[in-house]
């Protein structure tokens, strides 16, 4: 008996920690500091399950970058805002030289109550390994997007 109570209140604390995002996709833009390969964009998330979801950016300008990122959602007690960390890759083109390198992601995720608009800060720092081996840490961005159920 003592061991199905602790299993409900596990199944508790780990359901009442662990909550679906309030949208399943969103797309829209990306304003970010002007240093990293993947700067200003146009950004899609789409989640694969409740808490991970995959993120797509591309970059316009003087570089044109892509990048693919696998980003873990983990929700506060307050309704529709979330923070979220995860990593993925990128490769940028400007004047005939290449980008290529990981990046990785932390951020802060908020979902307005009655109306489509999901607002996210976060910071993307990026190791470029090609053309050579340089960090970019100041890479902090504010998304905008329109989100779907």
């Amino acid at each position: 008996m003592k061991s199905i109570l602790i299993s409900l209140l596990l199944i508790t604390i780990v359901s009442s920690t662990i909550s679906a995002q309030n949208y399943r996709f969103a797309a829209g833009v990306r304003l970010s500091s002007a240093s990293p390969t993947i700067s200003n964009s146009v950004t899609a998330k789409y989640f694969i399950t409740e808490t991970s979801a995959i993120e797509g950016l591309v970059s316009f300008g003087s570089r044109f970058g892509i990048a693919a990122l696998l980003e873990l959602h983990r929700p506060f007690n307050q309704s529709g805002l979330g923070w979220f960390y995860g990593g993925g890759v990128y490769a940028g083109f400007e004047d005939g030289t290449s980008y290529v390198g990981p990046t990785g992601i932390v951020g802060l995720d908020y979902k307005f109550p009655g109306i489509p608009l999901n607002l996210s800060l976060d910071w993307k720092p990026e190791l470029d390994i090609v053309p050579g081996i340089k960090f970019v840490p100041d890479a902090l961005a504010l998304s905008a997007r329109f989100a779907f159920k």
